[in-house]
């Protein structure tokens, strides 16, 4: 479920405090009432001696970058992934171990028993251990966020924590073990369900501090501008609905025309201004805007009640190629 990874550090904006203590009360971004949620499994929410029954469902949908396999050009078939030691023989995946690289070229080797010992077993609870102010936990721990929901017989516990965090406008931390790692969970109220947004631990975040920013001067004149030019796009609410992913929309126009024998040409790139002088850009930047007449999202039709899916995408003509998997043979991501 997590991402054994670290993130690039970004600091908490100017309204950090304000933005996340919104957060207990926040809305879902995007919602389909069509078809019920499908659980993804079940557990326990603990907290002193009250244990309340609860089903896990997915967030959101995963949009994987659009993924191309290796063929052999001549055949045009799939190539297939093989092993290679450093005397250049093939290595048959029985022949495999796992290692870890403890000095350049030195490795210490481990069976999955060992691994297996060593991982955290899986547990059904998840443990609450404290309730912090929502607006104390900084966005860049958050990591994968999931649905909670009461299973049967946890109905009435399941509101009353809501309620409960609503009230007092905190959020609970919490820990939870599956597949062979513990996680680090916060667990906040929507609407009428419950938010687990598995987080980072404090090793996994790099400090801002590693970051270099100089110290620059700014001037009175350059600050006004450049307040003005977001007073001018802002907005007061997040409207997802309003952004696509161009770049794999591009990638599933481009398959299409070639399935349908087409040839792809790129578009040549416009020139851009070269623009030194701050001041010039900020004043260009202000002028830019106040031109460009003011973007509306699209209405829905006369007579069709809006579903606040207004704006986005609609169905692809490569409906097989959105979201499909592959095996990790062959292949590389555009």
């Amino acid at each position: 479920m997590g991402r054994d990874r670290h993130r690039e550090a970004r600091g908490p904006g100017p309204h950090h405090d304000q933005v996340l203590d919104a957060l207990v009360h926040r809305t879902p971004i995007c919602s389909n009432t069509s078809l019920a949620a499908r659980s993804i499994g079940t557990g326990t929410i603990s907290f002193g001696m009250v244990s309340i029954p609860i089903r896990t469902y997915s967030a959101g949908e995963s949009s994987s970058a659009v993924s191309f396999n290796l063929l052999d050009g001549k055949t045009k078939t799939r190539l297939k992934q093989q092993y290679i030691n450093s005397a250049g023989e093939i290595v048959p995946r029985e022949a495999m171990v796992k290692g870890y690289e403890f000095q350049k070229d030195q490795y210490v080797t481990f069976t999955e028993d060992e691994l297996k010992a060593m991982g955290q077993e899986s547990q059904r609870a998840i443990e609450i251990t404290e309730f912090v102010p929502a607006s104390t936990v900084d966005p860049i721990y958050f990591d994968k966020p999931y649905y909670l929901g009461p299973d049967k017989g946890g109905e009435k516990a399941f509101r009353l924590l809501n309620e409960a965090m609503k009230q007092t406008s905190r959020v609970a931390l919490a820990k939870w073990a599956a597949r062979g790692k513990q996680y680090l969970v916060m667990i906040r109220p929507m609407e009428k369900g419950l938010v687990m947004q598995q987080l980072l631990y404090a090793d996994e975040v790099r400090p801002i501090a590693e970051v270099p920013i100089p110290d620059a001067e700014i001037k009175d004149a350059e600050l006004k501008l450049a307040t003005q030019i977001v007073e001018q796009i802002a907005s007061e609410q997040f409207h997802p609905e309003h952004y696509e992913d161009e770049v794999r929309k591009r990638y599933h126009e481009a398959i299409q025309r070639k399935v349908e024998g087409q040839e792809i040409t790129a578009a040549p790139e416009a020139p851009r201004a070269q623009i030194i002088d701050l001041m010039e850009a900020l004043k260009a930047s202000l002028a830019k805007k106040s031109a460009a007449p003011p973007a509306t999202a699209p209405a829905a039709d006369e007579g069709e009640a809006a579903t606040g899916t207004e704006g986005r995408p609609g169905p692809r003509a490569v409906p097989a190629l959105e979201g499909r998997r592959t095996s990790s043979r062959g292949k590389s991501k555009g």
